[in-house]
């Protein structure tokens, strides 16, 4: 397997980075990497796995994004181009089912956008944009919009952008042969105000969704109506342990002490992990079967600083950690029985990495 990083362009940063992952001891080996990008935060792969796409998370003027094939055999990224987005910080990017369209999230402003992609993977023309409008609690982090992700659902009929800064998910209609959004039936639904929406996951039997709330701590849980696109509340719980003193373990001043950031679920559907930055740590979540309700299981280390993005990869077996500010990722064996992690002893030097895939 191949591990792709993306990261902030500081610390003599390389870019993207290409590393090759051993699945029995979670050792990562160095293959490669493509460094004429300028903060290529967030990546995603396409489901052909031919491409890879890469933000240019900067905000001024806009922002970018940029493709590449994948080597099928050596996982060599070569450049295809780049394109242009109206808005700043472009943070997230999925790609639609039929490999034809990405859609994107762009923080500083608050918007989504989709681009065109045509039969070799390279990008074209925008095909729809739409701009978020209000504000929040946090007079600091939500003063206006700020997009985080946006997500399509397991039909590819409906995408959802979670917008940080005014504590909804916006809820689209995807048209996948035109590439346009428009107005859903419910066009968006409530966060706790403050909560902070961030990333968004689909559980794999498409009747739950989970979002991971940056500026509370927290998880929410919906039940998810695939037919008409729609959320419903289904509970909240933290990601930190009970009567933590958050003061005493941050040491970097982050505000509220602790940000969560990246969420996903393992592949047989009965645990969701989630990232703390600030007690840096991943926590542990039971996935009811019946009704998709979580139940805090406990949390690991993460193995460094202010843990970021994170992976789990196809088998279920290995999770992999970026850890931005102590310039690390490290690996963890999955207990496929129990949900629990624990390090593998693998670790690597990068400098600010920020997300990862796995192809």
């Amino acid at each position: 397997m191949f591990v792709y990083v993306g990261t902030y362009s500081v610390r003599e940063s390389g870019g993207i980075y290409q590393y090759s992952l051993d699945i029995s001891s979670g050792a990562l080996r160095l293959v490669n990497s493509f460094t004429s990008l300028e903060n290529p935060t967030y990546l995603e792969i396409n489901h052909s796995g031919e491409n890879l796409y890469a933000v240019s998370e900067v905000q001024d003027p806009y922002g970018a994004v940029s493709s590449f094939s994948i080597h099928p055999v050596t996982g060599e990224l070569k450049h295809l181009n780049n394109h242009p987005v109206s808005g700043g910080s472009p943070c997230h990017l999925s790609v639609d089912d039929t490999d034809s369209f990405i859609i994107g999230a762009n923080y500083d402003g608050g918007s989504a956008f989709v681009l065109l992609i045509d039969e070799y993977g390279k990008l074209g023309h925008a095909t729809d944009f739409v701009q978020h409008k209000g504000m929040s609690l946090d007079s600091e982090r939500q003063e206006g919009p700020h997009a985080h992700s946006a997500t399509l659902d397991l039909s590819n009929r409906y995408a959802f952008v979670a917008d940080l800064g005014i504590d909804k998910i916006m809820i689209y209609k995807f048209d996948s042969e035109k590439g346009t959004l428009s107005a859903s039936k419910q066009s968006s639904i409530d966060i706790k105000a403050g909560a902070g929406p961030r990333h968004l996951k689909f559980h794999p039997n498409g009747k739950y969704a989970y979002v991971i709330n940056e500026l509370d701590s927290t998880v929410t849980s919906f039940t998810y109506d695939q037919g008409e696109g729609e959320l419903k509340l289904n509970g909240t719980v933290s990601t930190l342990p009970p009567g933590i003193d958050l003061p005493a373990v941050v040491t970097r001043g982050l505000k509220g002490n602790n940000w969560c950031a990246d969420i996903h679920i393992s592949p047989s559907g009965t645990k969701l992990y989630g990232s703390n930055r600030g007690h840096d740590s991943i926590a542990i979540f039971d996935i009811d079967s019946e009704n998709g309700k979580l139940t805090y299981m406990g949390y690991e280390p993460s193995g460094g600083e202010t843990p970021r993005g994170f992976v789990i990869d196809q088998t279920g077996k290995i999770l992999i950690v970026a850890n931005q500010d102590s310039d690390n990722i490290t690996t963890f064996f999955i207990d496929i029985h129990t949900g629990f992690i624990t390090p593998t002893g693998h670790s690597v030097e990068v400098p600010s990495p920020v997300c990862l895939k796995i192809k």
